[in-house]
């Protein structure tokens, strides 16, 4: 209970910091469609609508909108607010862990039931990053580059067990990813991109 509290706590608190932007600044800087109620970002491929009066956003779901996640609520404010206006890619990958610190490097290295999921059946790795629009890299057994919102995309990374190691997925990033999200929220844009995998891995 005292988790989903924090969480709850935590999206509010991005919510209210979004009220205090200048929204005609936001629609500017992020290329945002919008009316007088709402924003209308995206956030790997889906539509949503953040409320100009409270901050809370909604995904579309066919022809009704639902609450958005933490993880969604977090990603979407993050980049909208925050993002940098000169932003710019450099066409360079560079490793999830190479922008954060040793704590964080280490928990990429634990045995990830997620990669032991797709290992069963990569085929359905291809299938879900597919169904998200990536498309195919180079590098390790299997490669996608996906994207998270206009302009910014995230390169997902398989390799299959073998008998030394268990398999692996890894994340990369632009170089200039700092410019656009903040390092803290790339765990948030991987927890919502691996939920979205796992949904479309199943259809």
């Amino acid at each position: 209970m005292e988790k989903t509290d924090n969480y709850a706590l935590q999206a509010s608190q991005a919510q209210a910091h979004f009220l205090t932007y200048d929204q005609e600044t936001l629609i500017r800087k992020c290329d945002l469609q919008a009316d007088k109620n709402y924003l209308y970002p995206t956030l790997f491929g889906l539509c949503y609508r953040i409320d100009r009066k409270t901050g809370q956003i909604q995904r579309k779901d066919k022809d009704a909108w639902q609450k958005a996640d933490f993880n969604e609520i977090m990603t979407i404010l993050d980049i909208v607010c925050d993002c940098r206006e000169d932003r710019s890619l450099t066409g360079r990958w560079n490793g999830m862990q190479n922008f954060g610190h040793q704590f964080h490097q280490n928990l990429l290295e634990e045995e990830d039931p997620f990669a032991a999921y797709f290992d069963k059946d990569p085929s359905l790795f291809r299938k879900a990053c597919r169904a998200l629009g990536g498309t195919e890299i180079p590098g390790a057994d299997m490669g996608y580059a996906i994207e998270v919102m206009p302009g910014l995309k995230i390169a997902v990374q398989f390799w299959h067990s073998d008998e030394e190691f268990p398999a692996q997925v890894r994340y990369f990033w632009d170089e200039n990813a700092l410019q656009f999200i903040r390092y803290e929220t790339m765990y948030f844009a991987v927890g919502r991109l691996k939920s979205l995998l796992l949904t479309r891995s199943m259809l």
